[in-house]
């Protein structure tokens, strides 16, 4: 069998595994849900109560985005909800928007002089766009995670503490300390670098530099994560420990993740969005995009034939 159809044959065997076993906890929990219910009551209630588990809450909301370099335009009209406690994954070959796409939700695109966004992007329901937004205040919101690991030029602890010590959220060095070391749990660093706390954060492994990158945007309590292709100079080990740390974060946390790896995009997330030559093909859970797409191009995509 060619190499590119055990890709493709291993990504649907990933989902069809998905599948199987969020069916199976839902039948667990439906017959639960059944065994608790009031026999007398009316069957209205009963079918109320048996459907009450309805889809997460949007907490991103994008409008009608466009996107213009210059006189160039990189992303058209593109609408998407992006769930709370879910991981989205932005899909696509390269240029055709994703990370375009995944700038405009934390203004990155405002420190590029000839860039121009339309459209409306909301968190909570308010525009980000909003002339009352303080840019440095949103992206302690909204963290980033890029490609390369970029620690600062400073020891593993001041890595971490530097974005809490920015925005004022320790009252006290003890404080200080707790918040540090409760984001290296979080990042599952803590154990790894707990005894070289002051040796500098370039001094890691480049698996743990990402994660040390991803305790520091977690540090000052967003509510939403964006990763820019954050395993792709990983080794596959490092992107195991990385992909196991986004699956125990969407639980706090709304995650928006680009990646060029379809297997990644089916192991770690809910929702996924196909974008070619700047627009937004295609988008819905994970398992349907894989294993039943709607648009020909997105079947073209995930099988290999362009991209």
């Amino acid at each position: 069998m060619p190499a590119r159809d055990i890709s493709v044959w291993s990504v649907v065997t990933i989902c069809l595994k998905r599948m199987t076993r969020r069916l199976s906890s839902q039948w667990i929990g439906h017959k639960e849900g059944i065994a608790g219910m009031d026999p007398m009551a009316p069957p209205q209630a009963r079918t109320s109560a048996m459907n009450s588990s309805g889809p997460a809450s949007a907490k991103v909301r994008a409008r009608s985005v466009n996107v213009f370099y210059g006189d160039k335009q990189a992303l058209f009209d593109v609408s998407l909800d992006m769930p709370e406690q879910s991981v989205t994954a932005l899909i696509g070959p390269s240029g055709c928007g994703k990370s375009t796409f995944l700038r405009c939700i934390n203004r990155m695109n405002d420190n590029i002089l000839s860039c121009r966004v339309t459209g409306a992007i909301e968190i909570d329901g308010q525009d980000i766009n909003d002339r009352t937004i303080d840019p440095v205040l949103l992206r302690a919101q909204v963290g980033m995670v890029f490609q390369k690991a970029n620690p600062f030029p400073k020891s593993i602890f001041e890595n971490v503490a530097y974005g809490v010590r920015l925005h004022g959220l320790a009252r006290s060095r003890e404080e200080l300390k707790e918040m540090v070391e409760a984001s290296l749990r979080k990042a599952g660093l803590w154990d790894e670098v707990k005894d070289r706390l002051g040796v500098s954060g370039a001094s890691l492994s480049g698996g743990q530099q990402q994660r040390l990158v991803i305790a520091r945007a977690i540090a000052v309590n967003p509510d939403i994560i964006l990763m820019d292709e954050p395993c792709s100079a990983l080794d596959p080990i490092a992107t195991a420990k990385i992909e196991e740390l986004i699956d125990e974060l969407r639980a706090n946390y709304c995650i928006v993740i680009v990646t060029h790896s379809m297997a990644q995009a089916a192991r770690v997330s809910q929702q996924t969005a196909f974008f070619h030559l700047g627009r937004l093909i295609e988008t819905g859970p994970t398992e349907a995009i894989f294993t039943n797409p709607k648009d020909s191009r997105t079947q073209d995509y995930i099988t290999g034939r362009f991209g």
